[in-house]
């Protein structure tokens, strides 16, 4: 891959970006970095942050006066808060490449297709849009030859590429698992504000963190892109101190033939993820306890770190080069992330954010079990300024939310989950 990509010299591979905070910087800082790739622009709704991040790359910022894009020297880039006008002049831009890495829903949907219509290829960092949208995203861009893929560094691609590679040696996938180091479904944005500074992440983004929902949406993604399901409902999530230990938590016979996604909590090495693979070739068996692998017909393989922004240009080089993405929701909607109260919620309540927010936690379930019940993803609590979902009855702790539940605004949001509804 670095052998084609500085084959490119005189032609790099030109990206756009979105999102400037913590990993939208640190993807700013590696695509500068990497031979033949070229930010076009850095986008953020707060200009200033934008203005900061190219700073911190070493780049003087030129700000986008809404309608001309100027002449660049390769010391300088294009920043701009108007994310939607930007990308519609990509006739003048000429992007190959375009990454979303905000925290944003629907408004990152229609960056999204916008950075589409404009024929660009499309790598999210932005697991929760990738997970509402994804089959609209893919839809559209298969009308326009271009590929939408998940990014290479987070867990779920991470994961991903690990099966490929396993499935590749002709194993079948039993378990693929994240590696959770810590969690506490009823963290509010309040009560994890002093950790999301110190790590220079938003409030509402490190409580999604925290409470699990991000580890819940990575997971949906994986059951998406290749049909495996969770066990049980929210996964089984053992605590443990190793990820050896994965081999005696789990009773991989009782899935039945079926593979599954789980995680394991507080295990070493935090940060990692693993994948549980099955072999019954007795000509094998031999060759894999020879590679210290065990002697079957079960085999742990792990990877020890996910490095996030550092692995993002691979995911842009990949399908730039090859075509190939790292993670596409093949299967559809399998799975999906539904809401259960945090606290005891009253009629009338509105609910301030779906991802992170004090409110609800998400836990996945298949969407086939979920439908039945009338669960509610937890995505359709999230709001604008000024129109909020309302919750029209009295919720205990922990229940589930169903979608009779809540009175729904009228915004961008619902409006596209119907087109996508619609295909």
């Amino acid at each position: 891959m670095l052998k084609l990509l500085r084959q490119r010299e005189g032609n790099p591979i030109r990206v756009g970006l979105v999102g400037a905070g913590a990993m939208g910087r640190g993807i700013a800082w590696q695509v500068n970095t990497t031979p033949n790739m070229v930010l076009g622009f850095i986008a953020d709704i707060d200009l200033e942050v934008a203005r900061k991040a190219a700073e911190l790359i070493d780049l003087e910022p030129v700000e986008f006066d809404g309608s001309n894009i100027p002449e660049l020297t390769e010391k300088q880039v294009l920043i701009t808060a108007d994310t939607l006008s930007l990308l519609k002049l990509n006739d003048e831009l000429k992007l190959e490449a375009f990454v979303e890495a905000t925290n944003a829903i629907a408004e990152a949907a229609e960056y999204c297709l916008a950075a589409i219509e404009g024929g660009m290829h499309v790598i999210l960092m932005n697991a929760e849009v990738d997970l509402v949208y994804g089959p609209l995203l893919n839809a559209e861009a298969a009308k326009k030859n271009v590929i939408v893929t998940s990014d290479a560094g987070d867990q779920h691609g991470v994961i991903m590429t690990m099966i490929d590679e396993i499935e590749m040696w002709g194993f079948e996938i039993v378990q693929a698992g994240n590696i959770k180091g810590f969690l506490d479904k009823y963290a509010t944005p309040e009560s994890i504000r002093h950790e999301a500074e110190k790590r220079n992440l938003s409030a509402v983004q490190c409580c999604a963190y925290t409470d699990g929902t991000k580890l819940n949406v990575e997971m949906a993604l994986i059951c998406n892109a290749t049909g495996l399901v969770p066990f049980v409902d929210g996964m089984e999530g053992p605590a443990c101190k190793e990820v050896s230990e994965v081999m005696s938590l789990f009773d991989f016979d009782a899935y039945e033939g079926k593979g599954r996604v789980d995680y394991i909590l507080g295990a070493e090495p935090g940060g990692g993820v693993y994948v549980v693979g099955r072999c019954d070739a007795a000509f094998q068996q031999p060759y894999l306890e020879y590679y210290k692998l065990g002697d079957g017909p079960y085999y742990l393989f792990s990877r020890p770190y996910h490095l996030c922004h550092l692995e993002t240009p691979r995911a842009i080089a990949k399908v730039c080069l090859y075509r190939k993405p790292i993670l596409v929701p093949e299967h559809g909607m399998v799975a999906d992330v539904y809401a259960y109260a945090k606290t005891d919620l009253k009629a009338g309540q509105e609910v301030e954010h779906s991802f992170g927010g004090a409110e609800c936690y998400g836990l996945i379930r298949t969407c086939e079990s979920a439908g039945a019940d009338n669960h509610l993803p937890i995505a359709w609590l999230e709001g604008e300024p000024g129109k909020k979902a309302v919750l029209k009855r009295d919720i205990a702790k922990d229940e589930a939310v169903k979608v009779d539940d809540v009175e729904f605004p009228d915004v961008l949001l619902h409006r596209l989950l119907q087109r996508q509804a619609e295909i």
